[in-house]
C-alpha cells in the first residue's frame, strides 16, 4: 500500500496519542491536526515531536464545542495547537482541514461525541465539500450508527469509506467478539467487560473521562457536558478514582447486529476506569456464549494482557482500521463499515 497521509481532528488524550502512535507505523504520514484554536497542515508530514511538545501543557480533551459548529475541543486560549510553529491561530479550523482534503487520504475524527449528532455534523461537512477519502472515529454511542447508516447514500455518492468505532470498545473488541462467534452457530449473550488505568489521570483525557460519566447512574450526556472540571473531580473523588460502569450505551451492540453476529440486545458492556492509577483495575475479556453445530453449549472468551495500554489497544486499532478502510477507498468501496466488518492492518 502507498504511503496514506492522514489528519486528526482533535488534540486531545486520543489525538495526541494517535499522532504519536504513527509514528511507530510503517507507511503512515500525519499531514494535518486541529483543535479549538489552532490548525497544522504540512502535506509533506508534520513534525509530530514538535507538535507535540508544543501541546504538552494544553488540556484540549475538555469536551466537544457546539458554538457555531466550527470547533473541535475547548482548550486554555494560548495553548493547543495554535502553540506550535507549524501551526495557525484559527476559528474555523476543520474547515480548513476541508479546504485541504484533496491531499488528505483519511482522518481520524478524535473528539468526544457529547452530542449525539455531532460526528456525523463533521461527516456532513466533509461530504459536502465532496471529500473523496476515509472518514474514522474511535468514540461511539449506539444510536449514532443510525445516524451514520442514514448518511450511507451520500457517503457512497460522495466516495467517503466511514469506519465506525475504530477504537478499543467499540473496536478491537468488537472485532473480537465476531471472530469468537464464529464457533457457534446460535450465540446466546456477548459480554465485554474492560479495565482502563490512566496513568495519565483526569487532566490528559478530560473528555473520555467526560463521556464516561455521562454512563454513570444520574447522568446523562447532557448532565456530564455541563460538569464544569470542579465537579468532575468530586465524582472522581466520591469513587475514591475508580468509575463502575454497567449496561454502557456503546455501538458494539449495533455493530454486531449489523455484522450479523447477534441481536443487540444479547451484548452488554461495562467496566471500571481508575483514573488515579496505571495499572488496569480488572482484566478486559470478551465472552461469547453460545451453541455449536452440534449442539454444544459453550463460552469462547478473548482477554488483552494487563500490561497493554489504553493507548496501545485505542490508538493501534484505529490506525489499524484506518489502513483498512484507505484500502477499501482505493477499490472504490464506500459507505459505513464497522469493526465487525473487516479487520485492521497492521
Amino acid at each position: 500500500m502507498h504511503d496514506i497521509r492522514f489528519a486528526v481532528l482533535g488534540t486531545g488524550g486520543i489525538g495526541r496519542r494517535t499522532l504519536e502512535y504513527a509514528t511507530a507505523k510503517d507507511g503512515l504520514t500525519p499531514v494535518a491536526a486541529c483543535d479549538r484554536h489552532g490548525v497544522a497542515i504540512d502535506h509533506e508530514g508534520l513534525d509530530v515531536g514538535e507538535l507535540l511538545a508544543a501541546t504538552a501543557s494544553s488540556t484540549m480533551d475538555d469536551e466537544s464545542s457546539t458554538a457555531g459548529t466550527t470547533s473541535v475541543t475547548h482548550s486554555r486560549e494560548g495553548s493547543g495547537v495554535a502553540a506550535s510553529s507549524q501551526a495557525e491561530r484559527s476559528e474555523t479550523p476543520i474547515d480548513d482541514i476541508i479546504a485541504a482534503s484533496d491531499r488528505i487520504d483519511a482522518v481520524v475524527i478524535a473528539v468526544p461525541n457529547l452530542e449525539h449528532d455531532f460526528i456525523p455534523r463533521i461527516a456532513d461537512r466533509f461530504a459536502a465539500a465532496e471529500y473523496e477519502g476515509v472518514l474514522v472515529d474511535v468514540l461511539k454511542r449506539s444510536r449514532v450508527i443510525g445516524m451514520l447508516e442514514d448518511r450511507r447514500e451520500t457517503f457512497v455518492d460522495t466516495g467517503i469509506t466511514f469506519i465506525c468505532g475504530a477504537g478499543a470498545t467499540p473496536g478491537l473488541l468488537t472485532g473480537a467478539a465476531a471472530l469468537a462467534a464464529q464457533s457457534f452457530v446460535d450465540i446466546e449473550a456477548v459480554d465485554i467487560w474492560w479495565g482502563v488505568g490512566l496513568k495519565s489521570g483526569y487532566e490528559d483525557n478530560r473528555g473520555t473521562v467526560r463521556e464516561d460519566i455521562a454512563h454513570l447512574d444520574g447522568y446523562d450526556l447532557e448532565a456530564a457536558r455541563q460538569l464544569s472540571d470542579e465537579e468532575i473531580t468530586r465524582v472522581i473523588d466520591d469513587h475514591d478514582g475508580r468509575l463502575e460502569f454497567t449496561d454502557m450505551e456503546h455501538a458494539d451492540d449495533v455493530l454486531l447486529e449489523r455484522a450479523g453476529i447477534c441481536d443487540a440486545e444479547d451484548v452488554t458492556v461495562g467496566g471500571i476506569l481508575d483514573v488515579r492509577s496505571d495499572e488496569k483495575p480488572t482484566t478486559t475479556t470478551v465472552s461469547v456464549t453460545g451453541t455449536t453445530f452440534d449442539g454444544e453449549r459453550g463460552t469462547n472468551t478473548f482477554q488483552l494482557d494487563d500490561a497493554t495500554s489504553m493507548e496501545a489497544n485505542v490508538n493501534g486499532p484505529a490506525l489499524g482500521y484506518l489502513k483498512a478502510g484507505v484500502r477499501r477507498n482505493r477499490n472504490g468501496e464506500y459507505g459505513v463499515f464497522g469493526p465487525a466488518a473487516l479487520l485492521p492492518e497492521f
